[in-house]
């Protein structure tokens, strides 16, 4: 079964990482045969696909204003490579996607969803394609993922069609969320972090919706007490030369308590080198990073934002949105614990993402929607 990806980009980003866990599954399994087309660049998850000899191609598109141009290369491409189905993902691939598979005559067709705040965030041109994609969801696909359960409610909201759509959270791969205790060490280590310090960890790039703001004053009313807190922020864009960033943090008065790392690629290490984990966004569809910090046995404070509270069950701390005080509060709940009612804490988020949020679970539903469009005809 041959099955192509649309997708906007390749960069690093929660869509992006679970295409590469489905397609990573499926490797040695005969049965399914899986390549990528982005409407732009190949990126560093196309680099890192393409070297596990997936075949990924890029459009190259750089504007807006070549989406037309876009779309007949993309017909090109689908007429000359006839994949049994056509997965898309996120909304300007899902239309331009959807319409071009729709014109070569193949209506195995999924659509995929990954926001959950459809009110705001969102540029004018995602807004209005938001829209179109509503107003052809009962005629372009036969399927439509949602990611969370939040975006599923929030979409039939704005009017996609409620029959079409499947809910299926994003699964983690715990065999790679295992870190050595001696990396996590050496990481301490070179932020200049000591044993008796306390590391309260944020992972996510610089992004409103990300809301890194709202950690920074949380975290400067933490500190203001407890002397002993470090605050460890890792993702694109949360460097020193970001300025924006730095005159929050130097709003706090306590700038020497904050350690940034940038974008990095041992996302595992960076949580095992964290003592209590904190997700502070505005909105969020299903938040990956919170689930990648519960495998690793992290206590977490969360804020209620997507399918988090999903997610997290009663293994952690949940608090309102947009809310520095509260942050702090739901973190500080945390610190007043002893040790070993923190440790349980986050044993039992491991528990959790193991029972309920598997990677081999969530392919397992893919598998199902595959077999049954394979099932259907092309028409």
């Amino acid at each position: 079964m041959k099955i192509l990806h649309v997708i906007v980009g390749l960069d690093v980003g929660g869509a992006e990482l679970m295409l590469k866990r489905l397609i990573e599954a499926h490797q040695k399994n005969p049965n399914y045969k899986h390549s990528v087309l982005s409407l732009t660049d190949i990126g560093k998850v196309g680099k890192q696909l393409k070297a596990l000899n997936v075949e990924v191609h890029a459009l190259k598109m750089t504007s807006i204003f070549e989406l037309p141009l876009v779309f007949f290369r993309l017909i090109q491409f689908l007429r000359y490579n006839s994949p049994d189905i056509i997965q898309t993902w996120m909304y300007h691939s899902d239309l331009l996607g959807g319409l071009a598979a729709r014109l070569i005559g193949n209506r195995r067709i999924i659509w995929g969803i990954r926001t959950t705040d459809v009110s705001s965030g969102c540029s004018s041109v995602t807004t209005v394609i938001r829209k179109i994609c509503a107003l052809l969801s009962n005629w372009v696909p036969e399927t439509i993922v949602c990611a969370a359960q939040a975006s599923c409610d929030a979409h039939i909201k704005i009017g996609y069609k409620s029959s079409k759509i499947k809910v299926i959270a994003n699964g983690f791969d715990l065999s790679r969320l295992v870190v050595d205790k001696s990396e996590s060490k050496k990481l301490r280590s070179n932020c200049g972090l000591i044993d008796r310090e306390i590391v309260i960890g944020s992972i996510g790039r610089f992004n409103s919706d990300k809301d890194q703001h709202n950690f920074v004053k949380a975290a400067g009313l933490l500190v203001a007490t407890n002397p002993k807190l470090r605050f460890l922020m890792i993702g694109r864009g949360l460097v020193a030369s970001n300025p924006e960033l730095m005159s929050w943090i130097r709003e706090t008065g306590f700038s020497e308590h904050f350690i940034l790392l940038g974008e990095r690629s041992d996302v595992p290490v960076c949580l095992s080198a964290m003592d209590i984990f904190c997700l502070h966004s505005r909105t969020e569809g299903f938040p990956n990073v919170l689930g990648e910090a519960m495998a690793m046995g992290l206590p977490c404070v969360t804020t209620e934002v997507g399918d988090a509270a999903l997610l997290m069950g009663d293994t952690g701390i949940l608090v309102p949105r947009e809310d520095a005080k509260a942050l702090a509060a739901g973190i500080q709940n945390l610190l007043d614990m002893k040790s070993k009612d923190r440790d349980l804490l986050g044993s039992n988020a491991h528990s959790r993402i193991e029972d309920t949020f598997s990677l081999a679970r969530t392919v397992e539903q893919y598998e199902v929607i595959y077999n049954d469009l394979k099932n259907k005809g092309s028409c």
